[in-house]
């Protein structure tokens, strides 16, 4: 698009950027676009309203039409501020990393339902569950594992950000192989979506999130059988394992998890009533 002549307020460019994202179907145009100028703008959103009548610089202009045309193209908003809110804190996000969801808040809200000290947060990611934990639990420590160098680099950062670093461990790797076991909590969103259903997400997640974290390539539950089978060797007498689940998956789960010799299966509903957690005890007896 072509930039205007003329001093151009930061009104006039919010009015032609939302009617933009508009036609291009994105979905919560006027929010979208508030963001992205203030973003532009180098402001907290709630101070967008006291700049609006003032002129932008080129410059200023320049990079918020250039948000505007990724955001057009359908990448996600977290992509274009790096940034996403959870559970009250905000966490870098990258292309490299699935975004922090709210869903995923009730797979926290069940894990601090009972205390703990020591956590395995597999397939970590931003590592927004680890460190989310951890900040509302002082005195536990835990670690964070993920198949992607380039999403343990995130994570890291994040703890950093966080404050955390002491608490927090990120290691690349493979689900939990080559972990030992004693954890009083086990907690993981995995790529749950089978292949099939990639089709019909919409095109911030289906182009522009990490595939691997999104799906296993085949019917949705690879990983929770992966996680399952390795689950009692890691958990300590009397420990958890929370599990988020996408939708339909529930009875499936728990079936696996019965399989694996864990107790107490049972699944926790999110806000909207559906299930979203399956959780579990650790084996009365070991194997």
């Amino acid at each position: 698009m072509s930039l205007p002549s003329g001093p151009v307020t930061g009104a006039a460019a919010l009015v032609r950027a939302v009617a933009r994202l508009t036609e291009a179907g994105v979905p919560g145009a006027p929010g979208d676009g508030r963001r992205l100028l203030a973003h532009a703008l180098g402001i907290p959103p709630g101070r967008l309203m006291l700049v609006l009548p003032e002129p932008l610089d080129a410059e200023r202009l320049a990079a918020f039409e250039g948000l505007v045309d990724r955001r057009c193209a359908r990448e996600p908003i977290s992509h274009l501020t790096g940034r996403r809110a959870f559970y009250g804190r905000d966490f870098r996000v990258t292309a490299d990393t699935l975004d922090p969801r709210p869903e995923t808040e009730a797979l926290v809200e069940a894990a601090l339902s009972a205390p703990f000290s020591s956590l395995l947060d597999l397939g970590t990611g931003t590592g927004c569950i680890l460190l989310t934990l951890l900040a509302e639990t002082p005195g536990a420590s835990g670690i964070g594992i993920d198949l992607s160098a380039a999403a343990c680099a995130v994570a890291e950062a994040n703890a950093e950000a966080l404050g955390l670093t002491d608490r927090a461990t990120i290691l690349q790797g493979d689900w939990a192989e080559g972990v030992t076991g004693g954890f009083d909590l086990i907690t993981s969103n995995p790529p749950y979506i089978a292949l099939g259903e990639m089709a019909g997400l919409s095109p911030e997640v289906r182009d522009w999130e990490p595939r691997g974290a999104l799906t296993d390539g085949g019917d949705g539950l690879g990983a929770y059988r992966a996680i399952l089978a390795q689950a009692p060797r890691l958990m300590a007498p009397g420990g958890r394992l929370l599990l988020e689940l996408g939708l339909g998956q529930g009875p499936d789960v728990l079936a696996l998890g019965a399989a694996a010799g864990l107790a107490g299966g049972r699944l926790l509903p999110d806000l909207d009533g559906r299930d979203r957690v399956a959780a579990f005890a650790a084996p009365l007896t070991r194997r």
